[in-house]
């Protein structure tokens, strides 16, 4: 598989199972256990996300569900990545590289001014995913870490 190989496309909601159990599968990969009551806006990604103008982008290699992301636009003009999830079996093959800039890109189209990310502190992969992309820390606490990005 190549990042040519992968297609991204907007979420749509026949995608709303498969997005919700790629992301928890993250999460419980990450943490080793999955509290689902701690991610409530997976339970209708329509309403959280796309019903508030927010843009959720899905990769898929052929048929299959590989990555997730969101972007938050808030009013103020900056905009906060999340949700940036790849499938197990497709991680350190740039899909969720491809998904931030997609997402970057957005975040330039829609005028914002500003790009936020969290993660947890030592989410090392994460943090040098964000910084690679260039995102550069601005507040570290004692379990996650924010990174932000101008874009003017």
């Amino acid at each position: 598989m190549t990042e040519a190989a992968i297609s991204i496309r907007p979420f749509t909601p026949d995608d709303q199972e498969a997005a919700r159990r790629l992301i928890l599968q993250g999460l419980g990969d990450r943490f080793g256990f999955i509290d689902e009551t701690l991610n409530p806006d997976l339970d209708d990604i329509t309403a959280h996300y796309l019903a508030h103008g927010h843009l959720f982008l899905l990769a898929f290699d052929g048929e299959t569900l590989v990555g997730t992301g969101a972007l938050l636009i808030q009013p103020d003009r900056i905009g906060q990545l999340v949700r940036v999830s790849t499938h197990h079996a497709y991680r350190r093959q740039g899909i969720a590289r491809t998904i931030c800039h997609r997402l970057i890109e957005q975040a330039r189209q829609h005028s914002l001014t500003r790009l936020v990310v969290e993660t947890n502190h030592d989410w090392y992969d994460a943090i040098r995913l964000y910084e690679k992309l260039g995102f550069v820390e601005c507040l570290r606490e004692r379990y996650g870490v924010r990174l932000s990005m101008d874009l003017v």
